[in-house]
């Protein structure tokens, strides 16, 4: 063979090699991708949201007349009896202190008084010394009247006279109260708050004398529960219808407050399961939607942007123990069922995208994509339920890519570790 052959060759074989190593450096290669299988599982769709719990019935007690409260003994999470416990005491207020002009005029109201409760005093003593005369001079004329000495209209006469001499002393004698009552009332005028015979100021109810917790309003519980809060705990002068503390039965009408988005409580009905979560214990609670209120109202996110929120009320349904000391105000999490399937055809939801309008996925068949359109359930976002396109047992690429087309070789990636 010539050398010129032989270089032939050479350049033949090198561009041969050279053809090979390209072609094998752009041939297409199988994408490593995760996978996943349609199968047959329990499915559940769930609205997952953060609530807090509240006693039903709270009972806030205020002050039924104006005076002065006592300080409040009783503590948050004391446990009180309804219709027995003294839950506060409360004294009347201190009388205004008085000016030197209104004290003077108070001291002559008084000297006044005295005064003419000395008048009537007198007024009844004439009026008695006038019936006693008619009291006399009538039964001198009825002894006369019956000897015939003296005539029966003499007589009558005296009987009016003794009469009208016990009406006055009747009148003597209520005007003797009305004076009496008169002067009481002037030397009230005359007390004031600096008088220690008015009330004495007192720290605490456990320090009154029998005395003077006998003079204090008791403000006894309304219903048997806990102290859920105390209001106003220092000693103070309160109006009427100023609130004291907040009384609840944590145990028997506790439940629980979500305030769920417009479009999530419109999913919701009344009767659906509820989990609550993360409320401090290590079980899972139970409950049940009890009701969906009919009012809306706007309330801003911590992202500020504002929400339209339903609030929806659920009650415990497992035992008080379950639960306990899980009080008032507390968080929860709740997750409200409100579809749930046994035996459900489901894919994971992160194999799903869209194409053409429609939801797809893409199948591993024979080690190539295949782009297979479904028809969609349920979605939880974890599962979705299937209705059409796939069968139990096919496997789904999960988190397809937009480099991923369909008849494109697949391989399943390797997991590390």
């Amino acid at each position: 063979m010539s050398r010129k052959q032989s270089r032939s060759w050479m350049m033949a074989g090198t561009g041969v090699l050279l053809a090979a190593i390209m072609a094998y450096a752009f041939w297409p290669r199988a994408i490593s991708v995760d996978m996943g299988e349609a199968r047959r599982a329990d499915m559940v769709v769930t609205i997952d949201e953060e609530a807090r719990t509240r006693v039903r019935d709270a009972y806030v007690v205020y002050a039924p007349i104006a005076g002065r409260l006592l300080r409040v003994e009783m503590k948050s999470g004391d446990v009180v009896k309804g219709g027995q416990t003294v839950i506060a005491r409360m004294l009347p207020t201190h009388p205004p202190a008085l000016d030197l002009r209104s004290r003077e005029q108070a001291r002559a109201a008084v000297q006044a008084a005295e005064a003419a409760l000395q008048a009537s005093r007198a007024d009844l003593q004439k009026a008695i010394a006038e019936k006693d005369f008619a009291d006399a001079d009538l039964r001198r004329k009825r002894k006369l009247t019956r000897r015939g000495v003296t005539s029966e209209a003499t007589f009558e006469e005296a009987e009016r006279a003794f009469r009208a001499a016990s009406a006055n002393l009747d009148i003597a004698k209520a005007n003797i109260a009305v004076r009496e009552a008169e002067l009481a009332k002037a030397r009230a005028e005359l007390i004031s708050f600096e008088n220690p015979k008015a009330s004495s100021p007192f720290d605490r109810p456990s320090q009154l004398g029998a005395k003077e917790l006998a003079q204090t309003i008791p403000l006894t519980a309304p219903i048997s529960g806990r102290i859920l809060r105390v209001i106003q705990e220092s000693e103070t002068i309160v109006s009427a219808g100023a609130p004291i503390l907040e009384i609840g039965d944590i145990s028997s009408d506790l439940e629980v407050v979500a305030e769920l988005l417009s479009t999530d409580a419109v999913q919701v009905s009344e009767g659906d399961k509820v989990l609550i979560r993360k409320w401090g214990g290590t079980d899972i609670l139970n409950g049940v939607v009890e009701r969906v209120e009919p009012w809306g109202f706007t309330k801003t996110s911590a992202l500020g942007v504002e929400e339209q929120r339903v609030k929806s009320i659920i009650r415990f349904t497992d035992a008080a123990a379950k639960r306990r000391n899980l009080g008032h105000g507390f968080r929860v999490e709740v997750r409200i069922v409100i579809w749930n399937a046994k035996n459900a055809l489901v894919v994971p939801s992160s194999a799903l995208f869209r194409q053409g309008g429609a939801w797809a996925v893409f199948t591993a068949d024979n080690g190539r994509a295949k782009l297979t359109k479904l028809k969609i359930g349920q979605n939880n976002g974890t599962l979705a339920e299937i209705k059409g396109g796939v069968e139990a047992g096919a496997t789904v690429i999960l988190y397809p890519g937009p480099n991923l087309n369909e008849g494109q070789r697949v391989k399943r990636r390797k997991v590390s570790g």
